[in-house]
Parts: C-alpha cells; structure tokens; sequence
C-alpha cells in the first residue's frame, strides 16, 4: 500500500512535458522559425545549382567528345561549326574564332592579326568560363555562412534558458530542455545545409576546370587551324577509324603474301 502511494505521488510531481522538434522551434519563437527559413531556402538553392550545373557541364562535355572527330574531319571550320548545338559553348567558340579570322585578314600587321585572333578567343572562352561558374558563389556563400546562421539560432537558445534559470530561480531540466535543445537543433541545422554546399562547389569547380582545359585546347587548335589557312588539324581518331585500321593491318599480311606461296600451302590431290 505504501508502495502504491509513493508511485502515485512521484506519477503526480513528474511534470508532463513533451520534447522535440516542433516543441523546441516553438520555444525560439519567430526568431527560430525565420533562421530555419533562410536556411532551408539555402539547402533548396544549393540543391538546385548542384543538379542544374552538374546537367550543363555533362551536356558540355558530351558534346564535345562526340562531335569533335565530325568537326575536323569537315571541310571548313563553317561546315564543321554545323555538326555542335546553335546554342552550346563549342559552337561559340568556333563563331567567333571564324569571325576574328575574316577580322584578322584586313589588319595589315601580321604581329596585331596573331594578337586579335588570340584575345578574342580567350575573351570568348572568359565568357564561357563565367557562364559555366555561375551560382556557384551561392555555394560558396552557404557553405561559409550558414554554421554562422545555425550559430546565431544556437545563441539565442541558449540565451533565452538563461533568462528563464534567472526568472524561475531553478535549473531543473524541464525549464531549460526546450531552449537549449532549441539551441542544438539550430547548429546542427546550419551543419546539414553548410556540408553538402562545399562538396557540391568543390565538385562543381573541379569539372570546371576540366572543361577550362578542353576549352583551351580547342582554342589553340582553332587559332592554328585559323592561321594556317586550313592546314594544321589535330590528329583525330574515332573508334570506327581506329577499327578499320586494326582490320587493314589484320588483312595486310595476307595480300602481301606471293600468290606461288599461297598456292604452295594448298595442299594438291592426286590424280
């Protein structure tokens, strides 16, 4: 019987609180809504320049590993500039290397038409370059600022369980859980939204600079094709070429071979 009175009177002092995310943004009030606000639009826009670039850049680079052997196999740069999208970054370039080659030919300073014809490409690729890394100073903004935002949700949590310690007098557990676990929800939000903003830049960047690369080099490639008058062209080859080639090396052999030496392997019946 003592034992039943002492469980009711414990069951009686406990306090019936509940615990969790809701109940610790409602302990922050406005200000805790509004910083998990911003930085939900935060991971939201660093999920969709992630997803977006990542499309434009494999679209980029595709382009360029399919139709680059079909553009210098044509028979001009105006032919070959068909086989890339209207729209792309290799159409581009070869427009207006086209456009700086006529330009170049009516300077009479063959030192100032080797300078034009550069500049412009590299003004172009600048421009392609730029286009390419747009957003992602989003990226790098979220990654450096929001632990900041989440830090700033921390501090007012752990602030307003200050203020009720001092207005209360008591320390207990249910009068500081909501805002200090307020205050640990914010950081680990600002975590959640600032990890995957610097993977996403850094892994956006780094395919960057691997298209930077093969813009360069099919600069160069066009300035000297330009120059030349048609004459310079990288090497190409595509797998159909290449597997041509195998089967012309296969076959050699046996179409050198002298027709007495043929006839000799053959074995002859008798008569």
């Amino acid at each position: 019987m003592l034992i039943e009175l002492l469980s009711a009177a414990a069951t009686d002092a406990a306090p019936d609180t509940e615990f969790g995310f809701i109940q610790a943004m409602e302990e922050g009030g406005p200000v805790a809504w509004s910083i998990l606000a911003v930085m939900v639009i935060m991971s939201v826009g660093s999920f969709y320049i992630l997803i977006t670039k990542y499309f434009e850049q494999n679209k980029v680079m595709k382009e360029y590993r399919s139709n680059r052997a079909a553009f210098w196999r044509a028979g001009s740069l105006k032919e070959g500039a068909t086989k890339f999208d209207k729209n792309s970054a290799w159409r581009q370039l070869v427009d207006d290397g086209i456009r700086a080659g006529d330009e170049s030919e009516k300077m009479t300073d063959s030192l100032e038409s080797h300078d034009w014809l550069h500049g412009t490409l590299a003004r172009s690729e600048a421009s392609i370059n730029a286009k390419l890394a747009g957003g992602l100073p989003f990226l790098a903004t979220v990654g450096a600022t929001a632990p900041f935002v989440g830090l700033l949700g921390t501090v007012i949590g752990i602030y307003r369980a200050l203020i009720k310690i001092g207005a209360t007098g008591s320390a207990s557990i249910d009068q500081v859980a909501g805002p200090v676990g307020e205050a640990l929800i914010m950081t680990a939000i600002g975590l959640l939204v600032a990890v995957p903003a610097v993977f996403a830049y850094n892994y956006l960047q780094s395919r960057n600079r691997r298209i930077a690369a093969m813009l360069s080099g099919f600069s160069t490639d066009l300035q000297a094709n330009i120059t030349s008058h048609g004459q310079v062209k990288p090497a190409v080859l595509t797998s159909n070429s290449t597997q041509a080639a195998g089967k012309a090396a296969k076959t050699a052999p046996a179409a050198a071979r002298p027709a007495g030496a043929a006839g000799a392997a053959t074995p002859t019946k008798k008569a």
